[in-house]
């Protein structure tokens, strides 16, 4: 899927689009948006607002 438009995307759809590049891609939050280009503390606020925030420990976005 492509990220290109992440602020765009619906804060659900988001969230699992995000995840599955960390699980799969990435080995960290900063790795993600270094190669997508994304802003960290934009995707922070917008997944946040769903109640989900990064776990660096697991490298994916839990529920609070």
């Amino acid at each position: 899927m492509d990220l290109s438009n992440a602020h765009g995307l619906e804060s659900g759809i988001l969230l699992g689009i995000i995840n599955e590049k960390l699980r799969l891609e990435c080995h960290s939050l900063e790795e993600l948006s270094s190669m997508y280009e994304l802003d960290t503390q934009g995707v922070q606020d917008k997944l946040s607002g769903l109640g989900y925030q990064y776990d660096p420990l697991t490298n994916q976005f839990k529920n609070k």
